[in-house]
């Protein structure tokens, strides 16, 4: 009995010994998962697993972790930069009141710098931000980028919890993720998901608010940018802003919009990758505002691509890469050589098989940088240099009376002013008719017929050609949004690119 008692009481010893390991390492590597950023806004890459971690979901530690970190955005607006679309739309009273918003955000140092969605704060007249242990703080705002609808905001405080960024570029479909923020104006909520697709355009950005247009001579609001990550973690209104988190609890997105017919959760959310996001907030820390590099090359839209190179002859399961429709003049794309019909399959190496890719590779880049293309002409691979010229550069080269001889026969249409009679029928205050449309031209494949009405480009208002001129020099590159009314009288929105 004494022996069988001796081998019980080693046993329970062991089992003691080794749950008591267990807690100790477990306790010591949550301690080494912590934010631990020591270079403000720097990427953290991350490690290669054995396993990946679709299979290996353990959400508890992500949460935990990078929870503390997510704020409440709550913002304010005085008379002047309140949105009062929906008082417009049914002619209620609009109150002198001030109104509220609310969103998420992301503390990214430990020094109080917030990313947030440029949509949350925009003309806000006060930004409050809650953390989750209930301090709160006046935000500063220290720029934003509507182009890629992120914003940069910043609290005077120190030694706040902060998110490790990750690598949106190593991210796989059908991994694990987790959305973080603050929906329906809740406390901080939780839902989790995987990634279900990557790359995602769609033609949100730059989409004007009702009654809220620039009038015509005035500037457009920047092109968008939109290279998605999709998901299916629940993400509702109040959420944007938000993290969106692999199961390491690094940040990988900022939770941006949801594809609804209802305004609420309905199996799609999308987030900024946070690769692009970090080199948005970067600029907007040290400049203010954002400096990209410029390719100049136009390419289809993902919704008509297809088509596109199917009038064109081409297969489309035949085009691996991105199919140049046009290189602009004097251009970095043109003083490397690259001509209409290439197939651009690589940057640097890195493959880019569809335009959102592109265009996001080339968003992160500076004017001046350098850049090793791999492109298809004719079927057989060719590699090109291109420094990537600036804004300032770009514009130089293509200058007013270029864009205006060459905006008709780019989009394949031409183009008249609204009668005023016209105007009243459908109660418009700017339109620009399409009087033809060339067969194989972009608006004929685009499916924009002969008579429908351009109210707007970019949410500037549009008279004349030359008020269209001006929208289109203004968005530079990327994707143009247009609204209009099509000739039965239906209101449309489509959105083209241009360039990157």
């Amino acid at each position: 009995m004494k022996s069988i008692g001796l081998v019980i009481l080693t046993a329970l010893v062991t089992a003691v010994l080794v749950v008591a390991g267990i807690w100790l390492y477990d306790k010591q590597d949550a301690g080494g998962q912590g934010t631990t950023q020591e270079q403000p806004l720097t990427l953290s890459s991350r490690g290669a697993r054995a396993i990946s971690s679709a299979g290996t979901a353990d959400f508890v530690l992500a949460a935990s972790a990078v929870t503390p970190a997510i704020v409440h955005v709550k913002t304010t607006y005085d008379g002047a930069g309140a949105n009062r679309s929906y008082l417009d739309l049914f002619g209620l009273p609009q109150s002198p009141a001030p109104a509220s918003g609310s969103g998420s955000g992301v503390l990214i140092t430990q020094d109080g710098y917030i990313a947030t969605n440029n949509h949350v704060v925009e003309n806000a007249s006060g930004i409050e931000v809650v953390l989750p242990d209930k301090r709160s703080f006046q935000a500063k705002l220290i720029g934003v980028d509507p182009s890629t609808d992120l914003a940069l905001l910043k609290v005077d405080a120190k030694e706040l919890p902060f998110v490790t960024l990750g690598n949106s570029d190593s991210v796989q479909v059908g991994e694990w993720v987790l959305a973080v923020g603050y929906p329906l104006s809740l406390s901080s909520t939780v839902t989790a998901g995987i990634i279900s697709a990557k790359g995602r355009s769609i033609g949100i950005l730059n989409r004007p608010s009702q009654g809220n247009y620039a009038e015509p001579g005035q500037a457009a609001g920047n092109t968008a940018i939109e290279s998605f990550i999709q998901t299916d973690a629940a993400i509702n209104p109040g959420n944007s802003g938000g993290a969106l988190i692999n199961t390491d609890g690094q940040l990988i997105g900022i939770n941006t919009a949801i594809a609804s017919q209802t305004g609420s959760y309905a199996g799609y959310g999308f987030a900024i990758p946070v690769n692009l996001m970090q080199k948005v907030v970067n600029d907007l820390q040290k400049f203010g505002e954002v400096k990209r590099g410029y390719l100049g090359v136009s390419f289809p839209a993902p919704t008509v691509e297809d088509q596109i190179l199917k009038e064109r002859g081409i297969d489309p399961a035949s085009v691996k890469g991105v199919y140049i429709m046009g290189v602009q003049p004097g251009s970095a794309a043109a003083a490397a050589g690259l001509e209409e019909g290439d197939i651009i399959q690589r940057i640097n190496g890195v493959n880019v098989a569809s335009s959102t890719e592109l265009s996001e590779r080339i968003a992160r880049q500076y004017p001046g940088d350098k850049l090793e293309l791999t492109y298809l002409r004719n079927g057989k691979a060719r590699n090109a240099d291109v420094v990537l010229q600036g804004e300032e550069a770009m514009l130089a080269e293509s200058g007013d009376e270029g864009a205006a001889k060459g905006l008709q026969a780019k989009l394949g249409a031409t183009f008249a002013p609204v009668p005023d009679q016209v105007k009243q029928r459908f109660g418009l205050r700017s339109g620009v008719y399409v009087t033809e449309v060339q067969q194989g031209g972009f608006f004929d494949m685009a499916g924009i017929p002969r008579g429908t009405i351009i109210t707007s480009v970019n949410g500037m208002r549009v008279n004349s050609l030359s008020d269209m001129n001006r929208a289109f020099s203004a968005s530079g590159r990327g994707a143009v949004r247009l609204d209009g009314i099509t000739p039965d009288g239906n209101s449309f929105v489509i959105s083209i690119p241009l360039s990157a």
